[in-house]
């Protein structure tokens, strides 16, 4: 029996809590020892309790949810229920007991505190523990000494005896490891394992964000050792069984700086004015063998890491910019998806096929939006070959772009600061990047190739990897209304849902507007996080039905796993042995990828906000104009032209008392009546930057 065919006996309505003995019993189980070892893993996860009578059933049918944590930097925590069908839980301070950000834990439900309220819990179990190690910076106190986590959601100091200080000395930033975990009213206690240095030294602020995000560096030898035994260039016995597209004419679009190639497209005009869309993914599967070291350590990466002043790869350089990139002039295996695309924009036939390519141009985003819209002759004449491709791609991106929106696609609208830095690590300037066609170029193509192939997956019943996005919470849909209100907008609730279709409204509606960068990320914020799973539960922000990540399997984890299992399918369907194995490894493996995805996403904004506020910290004094971005009771938040937000604070407005006015999200002048709204130009000169908290200090020097 394996663990799905389990909880389903579970879920019955006639299942009552048994013990491990009446479960075999009743089951009817041959194999005792792996039934029992299923039973030990599933409590483990959270997925069935044991209860104090020794009984087995569902937490859910016990008024209990299992989940992770996401503390908060005031104390409180909320529940993220393994089970997505459930909203989040609200644990208060005192209902932690000793539970942390990130933890996985077992929560109590509290009855009801009225009709609509939110769920709320206490913590009765943690089942497995997220912060062995902590970054933070060290303070000595004569006898001992206390690590401050920069992770604030934490909420709580690690006291660290004289024997376990490990050289450090206050002010440094350490890493310690938790040797007691907190009990009551009792810190946690830990032993310091790496001093980084003093928290101003030149490069400690980014290594801190590699050590507070378990980030790994180096590669272990038996990797290094793996890849250095895989061959530099395509040998010709590996292309037997391979579609060789080495003569189509082909292409890569990418950031002038990257060096992990996933992605190359084809292009050529189809019968009917339609396209022949081919779009070419590095084979990195058979490359990285499941179960080897590569695979091993590419699992528990699950993601490439690009921080502001390096890239932490999932896999080797020696693989993610060398064999499996797809370097222009060398002959790369690849999986690639041929789509006939009617002149509407529908895939009207496809193949998804192993083949060898060679790529011909290595172009940058920059240069094909010249060539598209510049007038940069030498330019269009030295690529003058591909001009013919390249108005094509325009053209059929535009026309899936169209049809995204049309279908409910949710399209928000934010621009990318790029930090620009000194051959020292310090920041230089900043560059405020904008979505152009050539961006777009790659980005529709990529979509609709993980349409095409989750859909393929899906109708195959095949064990899959999917990146889904589901439904937002009602709740938080009704607080986005409550606020929106006060601007004039508001989200279709239409029978107990929401559709993509409400929100992309509301941003229709706010597009070119004062407000439009409030609204798009108070919308955002409502909405919840894409995630990898098992199943096909869709993909709300972008419309689609059926949605996964196939093209970058250099730099994601999923993408490569699911590689492997298209590639088993073209070989014909796998036994029953090997889906059961399956299905328990695209749960393992979608969970893994969530995780340390998150992990990614939180430790690159962290190292650009760090270094945004690095830069503004040379320019303290200076004057710059910029717009009032958020309006709060305690100030305003002003966006600079280069992206940068900071705080104007309530106390610096001097010239009389300002009251917050919801409504109209101002701050209001009781005598003067001069009014502070979301929207206004200001001028403003910076006062102070704490680059440790990343917060940036405005004051305003003129009136408007």
């Amino acid at each position: 029996m394996n663990r799905e065919e389990l909880l389903e006996v579970m879920r019955q309505s006639t299942y009552k809590p048994l013990t491990a003995e009446e479960l075999v019993r009743e089951l009817q189980i041959e194999d005792i020892p792996n039934f029992l070892a299923l039973l030990r893993e599933l409590e483990r996860e959270g997925e069935i309790i044991l209860t104090r009578k020794q009984k087995y059933g569902l937490p859910e049918r016990m008024g209990l949810v299992s989940g992770r944590l996401q503390g908060h930097a005031k104390g409180f925590a909320f529940l993220i229920p393994s089970n997505p069908g459930h909203p989040d839980v609200y644990i208060a301070p005192e209902d932690l007991n000793g539970a942390l950000h990130n933890d996985r834990v077992v929560v109590r439900l509290h009855p009801p505190r009225g009709r609509g309220s939110r769920p709320e819990g206490e913590v009765i179990r943690i089942l497995a523990r997220a912060n062995e190690t902590v970054v933070g910076t060290f303070e000595f106190y004569k006898k001992y000494g206390f690590v401050i986590p920069d992770d604030k959601r934490l909420g709580i100091d690690i006291f660290v005896a004289a024997e376990d200080l490990g050289g450090a000395r206050s002010g440094d930033k350490v890493v310690v490891h938790i040797t007691r975990w907190p009990e009551g009213r009792r810190s946690p206690e830990g032993r310091i394992i790496e001093v980084l240095g003093p928290a101003q030294r030149p490069g400690v602020d980014v290594l801190s964000i590699v050590r507070k995000y378990g980030l790994p560096e180096a590669f272990p030898e038996e990797v290094l050792q793996e890849a250095a035994n895989i061959p530099d260039r395509v040998l010709p016995q590996e292309l037997a069984g391979r579609r060789d597209l080495r003569s189509v004419k082909t292409v890569t679009i990418d950031g002038a700086d990257a060096k992990d190639l996933d992605d190359a497209i084809s292009i050529e005009a189809g019968p009917g004015g339609g396209w022949r869309l081919m779009v070419h993914i590095a084979d990195v599967s058979y490359y990285v063998r499941e179960g080897s070291a590569l695979d091993r350590e590419a699992f528990a990466r699950g993601t490439s890491v690009y921080l502001v002043d390096r890239v932490i790869p999932m896999l080797p350089p020696k693989l993610s910019n060398g064999i499996c990139s797809l370097n222009a002039g060398e002959d790369r295996l690849a999986m690639t998806v041929i789509m006939d695309v009617d002149p509407r924009g529908k895939v009207v036939a496809y193949e998804i096929v192993p083949s060898v390519i060679q790529v011909d141009r290595r172009m940058t985003y920059d240069e094909v939006r010249e060539i598209l819209l510049g007038d940069n002759r030498e330019l269009r004449d030295r690529y003058r070959d591909f001009l013919a491709e390249f108005k094509m791609m325009a053209e059929l991106s535009r026309i899936l772009y169209a049809n995204r929106l049309k279908r409910g696609a949710v399209d928000f609208n934010f621009p990318e600061v790029k930090v620009i830095l000194d051959e020292q690590g310090k920041p230089e300037s900043l560059e405020k990047r904008v979505r152009t066609i050539a961006e777009s170029i790659i980005e529709e193509f990529m979509i609709l190739t993980n349409e095409t192939v989750a859909e393929h997956m899906f109708w195959l019943e095949a064990p899959f990897v999917y990146r889904v996005h589901e439904e937002p919470d009602l709740d938080n849909v009704e607080e986005l209304n409550d606020f929106l209100h006060n601007l004039g907008y508001h989200v279709k609730v239409s029978n107990g849902e929401v559709s993509s279709w409400a929100f992309q409204e509301v941003l229709k509606k706010v597009q070119g507007q004062p407000e439009e960068k409030i609204v798009n990320t108070v919308m955002l914020r409502s909405m919840k996080h894409a995630r990898y799973s098992p199943d096909s539960l869709g993909h709300f922000g972008l419309a689609s039905h059926y949605y996964c990540h196939f093209t970058a399997p250099i730099r994601r984890y999923p993408d490569l796993v699911i590689h492997r299992i298209i590639r088993e399918y073209l070989a014909g369907k796998p036994g029953e042995k090997r889906l059961k194995e399956l299905d328990k490894l695209t749960a393992i493996w979608s969970e893994q990828a969530s995780i340390r995805e998150k992990a990614a996403e939180e430790a690159e904004r962290e190292s650009v906000d760090l270094k945004m506020a690095e830069y503004m910290e040379r320019h303290l004094g200076q004057v710059f104009e910029g717009m009032i971005s958020g309006v709060t009771s305690f100030g305003f938040f002003v966006e600079l032209e280069n992206g940068v937000e900071g705080l104007v604070h309530v106390s610096t407005l001097t010239d009389d008392y300002y009251v917050f006015r919801e409504k109209q999200l101002a701050l209001l002048g009781q005598h003067t009546r001069k009014m502070y709204r979301l929207g206004d130009r200001v001028t403003v000169q910076v006062v102070k930057v704490n680059t440790e908290e990343r917060q940036i200090d405005f004051e305003l020097v003129e009136d408007r």
